[in-house]
């Protein structure tokens, strides 16, 4: 009779957890393990080691059909541009360097950029990039052609047969980021994300906004940001709700996270679940939602 009584509560709780959309992180646990640790892929973005631009195969670059002076490199399957050559093929541009950081200025625009980074900043918008800009040894800074059209404005083709990359259209800088981005979506966002992954990747960072956003856009959670964080359907979704620190100042990285995320970049539309599985007493979501992967000490899920 006992083990029927025990069997008959598992049942009620199973019911009662496949109810609830995402567990509430615990503070302290053993980690559950419903998993071979070889099932999970761990996300990252590629770096480039090599800076020796003799190195890489050279990409002709034209402005319609007139052939430019500046040539690209090939770099990891993506062609690259030098930015500077790129802007000053449109407009007098200047170029300096603080640190790190490079910067140009020509009318209308306002760029910076830092070797290694995955986005450039332009008019104070992010826009991100899967592969990084690059500094190679002559001092020349590179940036994917892809990142730097939609931060121009311009349009490009890249022919792989001949590499041979094509400038179209002319050089539209984006507005400003103080105009684009929505105050209080930055604000909250912002929130949840350094309250949720402060210590993680940038690339982690960005994810968990992305499931912030993905929820705004499903039909089952609340559509707007505030609503998604706050969200009590099922119980608080979100542990910083909980213990107050949604309300913590906001990290630089989460900022910037939380802008790149509203300019539209995603790892993935499909993630909305996400947990830290050495600082939960539950697996609801490892038995319950499609696992898609891993960044640092979060796993997402579908």
């Amino acid at each position: 009779m006992k083990k029927l009584t025990r069997r008959v509560a598992a049942s009620l709780l199973a019911a009662l957890l496949l109810t609830a959309p995402t567990p509430v992180l615990a503070k302290e646990s053993a980690p559950p393990t419903p998993r071979a640790l070889s099932q999970y892929t761990e996300l990252t973005l590629p770096k480039v080691t090599d800076r020796d631009p003799t190195h890489y195969k050279r990409i002709t670059v034209k402005l319609g059909r007139a052939k430019l002076a500046m040539q690209g490199l090939y770099i990891q399957g993506y062609a690259y541009l030098p930015l500077y050559e790129l802007l000053d093929a449109y407009v007098e541009t200047s170029e300096s360097k603080v640190g790190a950081t490079y910067r140009f200025s020509a009318q209308g625009l306002s760029i910076s950029a830092r070797d290694g980074e995955y986005y450039i900043v332009a008019n104070g918008r992010y826009f991100h990039m899967q592969v990084p800009t690059v500094v190679m040894k002559d001092g020349v800074l590179y940036v994917p052609m892809q990142n730097a059209s939609k931060a121009l404005g311009i349009k490009t083709v890249f022919d792989t047969s001949s590499l041979t990359v094509t400038l179209t259209g002319s050089l539209t800088p984006p507005i400003s980021g103080d105009r684009f981005y929505a105050e209080d979506a930055v604000y909250w966002l912002s929130r949840i994300i350094s309250a949720e992954s402060r210590g993680e990747p940038s690339l982690g960072q960005i994810a968990v906004g992305n499931v912030i956003l993905n929820r705004v856009r499903a039909k089952e959670f609340p559509n707007t940001i505030w609503g998604v964080i706050f969200d009590k359907k099922y119980g608080v979704q979100f542990t910083p709700v909980a213990n107050g620190t949604i309300y913590s100042a906001p990290s630089e990285s989460a900022i910037i996270a939380a802008k790149i995320c509203l300019e539209g970049y995603s790892l993935s539309s499909e993630i909305l679940y996400f947990y830290a599985p050495y600082g939960s007493t539950s697996s609801w979501v490892e038995e319950n939602r499609p696992y898609l992967f891993t960044i640092k000490n979060h796993r997402f899920f579908g």
